[in-house]
């Protein structure tokens, strides 16, 4: 008899999975505890891994939202029959044998874009003009055209960044709402990532948190400089483009293939504030490739957020009203003095990215609260885990620490607030050499 591959259940809330791609084609095999494929809710992001060994057929199109405990495909022992589809998604399509489908080559499955029409080469290449060489739909063509929006301002979320009309009306309503600030000007590509000379083994991969960028490690890298360090500029911040950001999943998978691009064996991975979370959700699907996971302040567990904080930050434009808000991110405020405030300014001078920024808030952050909950998948990591937190920080409650798991280590600091890499960065950095 066929096994049956379930859709599982990844957190609390989740009802149904969005099949985000399979890594075995169909009809190839695949061995128990593989990878199997990866799944997407609106809280997290996993990879699901083979509960048996077998011939991969009738799996799920790429893009299906399977409910929980439905299934998504079955394997096959070898000559066994196969037979015909199960009727739980036939309703869907089905990918066919051999080689994974091209995505430049066919509309993706279960699209809300499908077109009877067939993509033309010159389809393909131009839309009136303009997308040249950028992946799109026929229908996300049509409504581009029509609408006046240029598919190079648009992120794609299909397959391999492949533009979709979900994509052009996400847009085009984010040109109304309330969280896209009319001076917000989006633009497109991917992350930047930055490198240290020096330093030799497993790289550490560091993350920053929201409204700083990765100069907030200055304090903390002559601690790490015995290994590789590798910094990963977020949207909207630092040198990175001013994506428009519609959700946390959104952010993580961008995040996800910065992180792919780098096609690293094995990495320690270093997190502050929202670049904390951000590191959970890279743990929960790429956790083969950690050899630790390092959590200063992290988001997302927990609802609570000094969301008054975070605005004063992205509406300050001049350092007199910024200052004030920087030091909520400090125990002592005699750390952020006249000069630190005015280099922070000068790196926010760009109105767009404050914008930028303060559109992401409204996303990640709404109504100050978190929207976004990473316990269930903080609880699946097994990696070696360090959280460390300042008891006094006015941004997280530092007792969100205390809802994860007892195998994490944690660290907490008296007298530390938001920041301990500011604050304490010898001690900090003591312990991460220690880990790392």
């Amino acid at each position: 008899m066929p096994v049956e591959v379930i859709m599982p259940k990844v957190d609390m809330d989740m009802a149904s999975g969005k099949i985000m791609c399979w890594h075995v084609a169909v009809g190839n095999r695949v061995e128990k505890g593989d990878p199997l494929f990866d799944i997407e809710t609106d809280k997290a992001a996993m990879e699901v891994e083979a509960p048996a060994s077998g011939i991969l057929h009738h799996a799920a199109p790429e893009g299906a939202e399977i409910p929980i405990g439905k299934a998504v495909a079955w394997l096959y022992a070898e000559g066994e029959d196969v037979g015909e589809q199960p009727s739980s998604f036939a309703s869907v399509g089905e990918p066919t044998a051999g080689p994974l489908p091209d995505p430049e080559a066919a509309p993706e499955a279960l699209s809300t874009d499908a077109d009877p029409e067939p993509e033309t080469e010159r389809e393909m290449a131009f839309a009136d003009g303009a997308g040249e060489g950028i992946r799109a739909t026929p229908a996300a063509r049509r409504l581009a055209r029509d609408e006046g929006v240029p598919l190079a301002s648009l992120h794609g979320t299909g397959p391999r960044g492949r533009v979709q009309a979900f994509d052009v009306r996400e847009y085009l309503k984010g040109l109304t709402t309330p969280s896209a600030p009319a001076t917000f000007r989006p633009e497109t590509g991917p992350l930047v990532v930055t490198r240290s000379k020096g330093g030799k083994g497993t790289p550490i991969l560091m993350i920053h948190g929201f409204a700083n960028d990765t100069t907030s490690w200055a304090p903390l890298e002559p601690s790490l400089r015995h290994r590789p360090l590798i910094r990963i500029h977020l949207p909207g911040h630092g040198r990175s483009p001013k994506l428009r950001i519609r959700d946390f999943a959104m952010l993580a998978r961008e995040v996800r293939q910065a992180f792919d691009a780098l096609q690293l064996d094995r990495a320690h991975l270093l997190g502050h504030s929202l670049g904390g979370a951000l590191c959970i959700a890279l743990a929960d699907t790429r956790e083969r490739q950690l050899a630790s996971l390092n959590l200063i302040a992290p988001a997302g567990l927990g609802p609570q957020i000094n969301g008054e904080a975070l605005s004063g930050i992205c509406k300050a434009t001049r350092t007199e009203s910024l200052k004030p808000w920087l030091r909520s991110l400090v125990a002592n405020e005699d750390l952020i003095t006249d000069a630190y405030a005015r280099l922070a300014m000068q790196s926010r001078s760009d109105a767009n990215l404050r914008a930028a920024q303060a559109a992401m808030a409204d996303v990640l952050f709404p109504d100050g609260v978190q929207a976004f909950d990473l316990r269930a998948a903080l609880e699946r990591i097994r990696t070696p885990t360090r959280i460390l937190w300042g008891k006094a920080d006015a941004i997280i409650p530092w007792k969100h620490a205390l809802r994860a798991p007892g195998r994490m280590a944690l660290h907490l600091f008296d007298g530390v607030g938001h920041m301990p890499q500011f604050e304490a960065a010898e001690e900090v950095g003591n312990i991460l050499r220690s880990h790392v």
